[in-house]
This record gives structure tokens, C-alpha cells and sequence, in this order.
């Protein structure tokens, strides 16, 4: 039983921050930490537990994670290419384009089934790079931050910590993914510029010089921050939930499988979410590389507060499989290269004796 309602705000605590403050407990002695050895990592056992191929928080570790990055974002986001070209000229040229189908209609009538893969050079390139930093490095910052602030302190402030590792994550992985982001929306929008990679990259550095590539780079901040941040952090909350709420069984007594179909089930979730926050800024990339010389400002108030949503539902479908599918293939690697899979934070025990919570 609680003892009073802060130890439920504890348990709970989604979004905000904890309304007690915790006391000081005296430490250890150095002669009795010493005769256990160094201390563990916060979040996790750092320790190799039977049958992970590698330590938790390890150089193989993060180099795992930035693999299966690779293998999540880029191969989901290449899969979605033809709805990501009808949505990006929904945004671009409303007039013409509609609708998802009157898109699909007049793509295919004026390029053919061909014309519904265009981009997907630089969709494929820039997607595996902005996985490789966005799942690795999220890992490196939710470690690190979580031994900087101690471990009752990642149990309390767990939200804020996903949002802080992905956040920080995201910056690095959105500057990777700026030149091929660039180049996919000039192929997808203005007909006739190019074809191709090949075609389009030394195109727009002849025209426009390097900063070609890197002008939508503060959009693509505003746009995929957000979008990650509300990624990371909704996913780990809905899979705590569904296994304290929804999962009849403990995570520990769920197969491999059925963890997995968790995994998508929260991913899809957050999905949904992250579409909605990441539209806006979307809306504003697509058509700041379609034009030549436009500002982010200028494209804000061309469109206006109703056409930044334009394309939306198809953002929503479009992002939501993918989510759930990036999570899922990454979860998948983890498995398949028996990577370490911390089971969803528990309190720790030194907090339970401080909040004065008996079994």
C-alpha cells in the first residue's frame, strides 16, 4: 500500500517533476564499497547477464544500437518514399495535388510507376545515417545522463531523461541527414531539376554552393526535435504501461515475440503523436528546399496557419507505420545480436526505504 499520495506521484510521474524532496542518507563506509566492488551504472546492471553477447553500455553496445539505427530508419523511410513524395507535394502545390489520391493519380499519370520512387537515393543515404546517430547516440546520452543525476533521480525523472537523451541525440543526427534531405525534396518537387542523386547533388553545389545542403538544417531541427523527443520518450512510457496495465503477464515471462508485438503496439502509439508535433516544421522544410533563396520565416507566413497542415493524414499513416516499424526492427537487431534489454525501470530500493513504502 502507499503511504500518501506523493509516493503515487513517484510511481506515476509522466511528464513533471516529483513534489518532495529526497533526505540525505549516510553512505557506505569505503571499506564496505570496496569489498563490492565499483559502483554500477544507474541505469541499468552494467554487468554481462546470461546470454547477452556483450556488456551493457559498451563500446559493441552503442556500436549495435547505431547499426540497427541504420537498419531501422533506413530501410522503413525508403519503403515509404512513393507516400512521402505525394505528401511533400501536397505541401508544396496544394492546388494541383488535392489529396493522397488525386497525388497518387497525377504522379503516376505524369511519370509513371517509376515516378513514385523518386528520392529514393538520398531517402536511403540520409535516413541510415540519421539512424546510425539518432538510436546510437540516444543510448550514449539516456547512459550518461542517467550516471551524471544518480539513480533514484533516473527512476523520478525518467521522462525528462528520454527527452533529454533524444533531444541532444537528434541535433547530431539531423545535421547528417540535412544534405540528403535536401537533395530528396529538390528531386520530389521540382520536375525536371533531376532525376537522380547523381544528377541533383552537383547540381545544387554548382547553383547554391555547400549551403544548398545545409539551409534547411534549423527547420529540420524545429521539425525532427520535437518529433523525437515526443518518439523516444512516448515509446518507453507506453511499453512501462502496457506491460503494468495491459500485458497480462510480467515482461520477464513474455517470449521474444510477444515483447516484440509490445514493441510495434507502442511504437505505432507514438507514431501518431510524433506526426502531430513534427507536422508544422515539416510542412515549412519541403517547401523552403523546393524554393531557391526562401527563408523559414518567409515560408511560415507564406503558408499560414492552415497550410502548414496540409497533408497531414498522410503524415500521420505515413509516420506511424514507420515509428512502429523502426522500433520494432531495432528492438529485432537487439534480439537477434542478443544485445541487452533493460526491462522497464522499476523503484529503486533506496527510494522505496526513503518514501517509506513496505511490501
Amino acid at each position: 500500500m502507499y503511504p500518501n499520495a506523493l509516493t503515487h506521484l513517484a510511481r506515476s510521474n509522466p511528464f513533471s517533476a516529483p513534489l518532495f524532496t529526497l533526505q540525505k542518507v549516510e553512505e557506505p563506509p569505503q571499506s564496505l564499497a570496496a569489498e563490492h566492488g565499483p559502483r554500477k551504472r544507474t541505469l541499468a546492471a552494467a554487468a554481462v547477464a546470461e546470454g547477452d553477447s556483450c556488456e551493457f553500455g559498451s563500446s559493441h553496445y552503442f556500436i549495435m544500437c547505431g547499426i540497427g539505427g541504420i537498419l531501422s530508419c533506413g530501410t522503413t523511410h525508403t519503403a515509404v518514399v512513393p507516400l512521402d513524395l505525394v505528401k511533400c507535394r501536397l505541401q508544396v502545390d496544394p492546388d494541383k495535388y488535392k489529396s493522397i489520391f488525386k497525388g497518387f493519380s497525377i504522379t503516376i499519370k505524369e511519370d509513371g510507376m517509376r515516378g513514385l520512387a523518386k528520392g529514393w537515393a538520398p531517402t536511403f543515404i540520409g535516413y541510415s545515417m540519421q539512424g546510425l546517430c539518432k538510436f546510437g547516440f540516444y543510448e550514449v546520452f539516456k547512459i550518461t545522463y542517467s550516471d551524471m543525476i544518480g539513480e533514484e533521480n533516473t527512476y523520478l525523472w525518467r521522462t525528462s531523461l528520454y527527452l533529454a537523451a533524444s533531444a541532444s541525440a537528434e541535433f547530431f543526427a539531423d545535421i547528417a541527414l540535412a544534405p540528403m534531405e535536401a537533395c530528396k525534396v529538390r528531386i520530389q518537387t521540382q520536375p525536371g531539376y533531376a532525376n537522380n542523386l547523381r544528377q541533383c547533388a552537383p547540381k545544387m553545389f554548382a547553383e547554391e554552393g555547400l549551403w544548398a545542403f545545409y539551409k534547411g538544417v534549423v527547420p529540420l531541427w524545429m521539425r525532427q526535435i520535437p518529433y523525437t523527443m515526443m518518439k523516444f520518450a512516448c515509446f518507453e512510457r507506453t511499453v512501462e504501461l502496457l506491460y503494468k496495465h495491459v500485458v497480462p503477464k510480467p515482461r520477464a515471462e513474455c517470449s521474444k515475440g510477444e515483447q516484440l508485438v509490445v514493441t510495434f503496439v507502442a511504437g505505432y502509439i507514438a507514431g501518431v503523436f510524433c506526426a502531430i508535433v513534427s507536422h508544422p516544421a515539416d510542412s515549412v522544410v519541403s517547401v523552403l528546399n523546393k524554393e531557391s533563396g526562401s527563408t523559414a520565416i518567409g515560408v511560415l507566413k507564406k503558408l499560414g496557419p492552415k497550410g502548414v497542415w496540409k497533408g497531414l493524414v498522410a503524415r500521420i499513416i505515413m509516420i506511424g507505420t514507420l515509428t512502429a516499424l523502426q522500433w520494432f526492427i531495432y528492438d529485432s537487431v537487439k534480439v537477434y545480436f542478443r544485445l541487452p534489454r533493460p526491462p522497464p525501470p522499476e523503484m529503486p530500493e533506496s527510494l522505496k526505504k526513503k518514501l517509506g513504502i513496505t511490501e
